[in-house]
């Protein structure tokens, strides 16, 4: 059997992680066993639906770079890949079902259903079983006289005909085989409105047998859905594809993922500086393993060792600061070039290079090339990248003294190191790592004084910061005349407080 999966997304939202790790599992597991994954849009929810958050999606795989076989966009034998024009296809397999006896008109008014659900909420109490408290009133109409109402005009919807005092039964992937009493099934749910559009569920059933969709990879909360769905395809006489209903994605507190655990979308990701590369190998481990003590998957890695036999039944925790270490991980793969071409978008938004969205000259985008290997070990996001290089740009405010002066020291200490740092300068900015080391551990033995207080000093003149990117390689990426010109600035700034 040629495997056929899909992500049906409705566009009624941007994307997030939990929608991303269904359509990454079924994109996976069709490439592991050679076979299609297809995209539909379900935008069967005219209200909520709109071409806004169908853009957000093809970005968002784009930027993933996540291509599907068929789909919307590049069509395919199945097409359109597009619930609302398809609108045909599913009154007519609609009707089927009334000829087939497996649904019927109704012609309760809203009035009458608003009414009929507040009198269930008040016996059951609001949590009742069934979900729209339907009591199948027009069930039992005869037939002839249905049709009749309806090429009179009547406005009516056309609802499914759950069989009675039966169960369901299925096999899930991972759960196993499950048995559901129809009872508790939504009782005769709607498949056609009385504006003709069709509901989620059969336009869903439907577009799956006519794509010849294999397997549903869907997330759990689909579950409860599960049973409807097979009792349409017996409706139909149609074979059901074969079901996975993906674990949870948890947030650390154990409650489904959301907003407050901090950001789920893909354009929040996005903006905060991950790489996509490094989403998507994370997303990957929600809920699935691949390879004892491996962790980084190159995109035809995970395809390769996907299955259905090694996914979890326990729901995933997304771990921020899990994701944050995969993101540094990508990040020092980069070349330096590569690196400068991701974080610059982001110093530009910074205002790196003068005020906000201001793009690099000629030499201020050199300069910026030349700082990655400075940052490359040092930042997890692109986003840090503007905050770690600000000096390389603009003079930083001359600090406090008592950021210069290192422990167990004062003023007037620092300034002769300062001094002594200051000879330096200029020999380092024209000597690679190693020699410019060698010259400082040098002056620092001599001097008789440890390396990291003759180093303190000149890190925060020429930086503005105890703590910065390496010193050695900003000093050859300054220059020595514009390192000595803030060395100096410093040590005027401290020999006025000494004296003073």
């Amino acid at each position: 059997m040629s495997i056929r999966d899909r992500y049906a997304p409705s566009p009624t939202g941007l994307q997030h992680i939990g929608g991303i790790r269904t359509a990454l599992f079924n994109y996976l597991y069709a490439r592991s066993a050679g076979g299609k994954f297809i995209l539909r849009l379900e935008d069967t929810d005219r209200t909520r639906s709109d071409q806004s958050f169908v853009q957000n999606l093809y970005d968002t795989f784009a930027w993933l770079n996540l291509r599907w076989d068929e789909g919307p966009d590049i069509g395919g034998p199945f097409g359109p890949y597009i619930q609302s024009e398809r609108f045909e296809l599913y009154k007519k397999y609609a009707l089927e079902l009334i000829e087939k006896d497996r649904a019927y008109y109704c012609f309760c008014s809203q009035e009458r259903l608003d009414k009929v659900r507040a009198d269930r909420e008040a016996a059951q109490g609001a949590s009742g079983s069934h979900e729209s408290g339907y009591d199948r009133h027009c069930r039992d109409i005869d037939r002839e006289e249905a049709a009749e109402r309806v090429r009179a005009g009547e406005k009516c919807t056309i609802r499914l005909k759950i069989p009675l005092g039966e169960s369901t039964k299925f096999h899930d992937h991972l759960l196993g085989d499950i048995e559901w009493k129809n009872d508790d099934v939504n009782p005769d749910p709607v498949l056609l409105k009385t504006d003709g559009f069709p509901t989620y569920h059969l336009a869903n059933i439907v577009d799956d047998h006519l794509m010849g969709i294999t397997h549903v990879l869907r997330a759990q909360e689909w579950l409860s859905s599960t049973p409807l769905h097979v009792i349409m395809y017996k409706s139909f006489g149609w074979e059901h594809p074969e079901f996975c209903h993906l674990p949870m994605v948890m947030g650390q507190d154990g409650k489904k993922l959301s907003k407050r655990h901090g950001a789920t979308s893909i354009d929040e990701f996005r903006r905060q500086g991950y790489l996509p590369e490094a989403l998507l190998n994370y997303v990957a481990l929600l809920g699935a393993s691949y390879e004892e003590g491996k962790e980084i998957y190159t995109p035809e890695e995970l395809s390769a060792r996907f299955s259905l036999e090694k996914l979890n039944k326990a729901p995933a925790i997304f771990d921020y600061k899990k994701l944050e270490w995969f993101n540094g991980q990508y990040i020092r793969m980069k070349s330096d070039d590569e690196l400068a071409a991701l974080a610059l978008p982001y110093a530009i938004t910074a205002g790196l290079f003068g005020k906000a969205g201001v793009e690099p000259e000629g030499t201020q985008k050199l300069t910026f090339i030349a700082a990655m290997p400075l940052i490359k070990e040092r930042i997890n996001f692109l986003h840090e990248a503007a905050e770690k290089l600000g000096y390389l740009f603009s003079e930083p405010p001359t600090p406090a003294a008592a950021e210069f002066i290192p422990k167990k020291s004062d003023l007037a200490q620092t300034v002769t190191l300062l001094k002594l740092g200051r000879e330096l300068v200029r020999p380092m900015a024209k000597s690679n790592d190693a020699d410019a080391e060698a010259l400082i551990k040098a002056a620092a033995e001599k001097a008789g004084v440890k390396l990291g207080d003759l180093m303190m000093p000149l890190r925060v003149a020429v930086t503005g910061a105890r703590v910065s990117p390496p010193l050695f390689g900003s000093l050859r990426i300054l220059g020595a005349e514009q390192a000595l010109a803030r060395v100096d600035k410093a040590l005027a700034a401290l020999s006025a407080e000494v004296s003073g």
